[in-house]
């Protein structure tokens, strides 16, 4: 994996979200050398939203709430982040922590360590993305093996079928329709839900 982030680090989109001073705008130049597409934003209010994959984040106390409502504002689908801290103190990796980080680089700002941490927090990222993915591939299959379930106790209960007898039922209507069985077993419990709902209206 490690060589494929190499490999798009070419055209990787950065935006440091750092006060304009010399750091800044050193980070910058070195993203750029590195071969990033690096531009730089401020203020930090600016950042909300903005497409791109890799934030690079000055967090200090000054910013704790905008610090708070920039993290906030990606939700699930934050891209990399890598803090840029001057302090060590409890307080500063709280806020950290708070923000989201995948790495952290020390001001004042060396080029030495920053192809290294944004490595790392790319890499940490993807496979917190692998992992999102998977849980919902899970999460899906799981709800698909709740509605056939389901599906199969309301054929049990209006054709007074037994179990293995209505999950036949099922499997065999899916493949005339041309359907899953989870899909099917939808439609199923929706035609009970409704009926229900007219019979309570009576």
């Amino acid at each position: 994996m490690t060589i494929e982030i190499l490999r798009d680090l070419r055209g990787m989109r950065v935006q440091v979200v750092h006060p304009p001073d010399t750091e800044g705008v050193a980070l910058i130049e070195h993203l750029r050398r590195i071969g990033c597409q690096a531009e730089a934003i401020w203020p930090m209010e600016d950042a909300h939203g903005v497409a791109t994959d890799v934030f690079f984040v000055a967090v200090d106390h000054d910013r704790r709430h905008a610090i708070q409502q920039f993290a906030r504002s990606f939700g699930v689908n934050a891209p990399t982040l890598i803090a840029v801290v001057g302090y060590e103190d409890p307080s500063t990796l709280q806020l950290v922590l708070e923000a989201g980080a995948h790495a952290v680089i020390e001001r004042p700002i060396r080029p030495f360590g920053v192809l290294t941490q944004l490595i790392v927090a790319r890499n940490l990222w993807l496979q917190q993305r692998e992992a999102r993915q998977q849980l919902q591939k899970l999460e899906r299959k799981l709800a698909g093996q709740q509605n056939v379930q389901r599906a199969k106790l309301i054929l049990m209960g209006t054709q007074g079928l037994t179990e293995e007898e209505a999950h036949r039922t099922l499997r065999r209507r899916a493949m005339s329709k041309r359907m899953a069985v989870e899909e099917l077993a939808v439609s199923i419990i929706s035609a009970d839900d409704l009926l229900r709902s007219r019979t309570a209206l009576r």
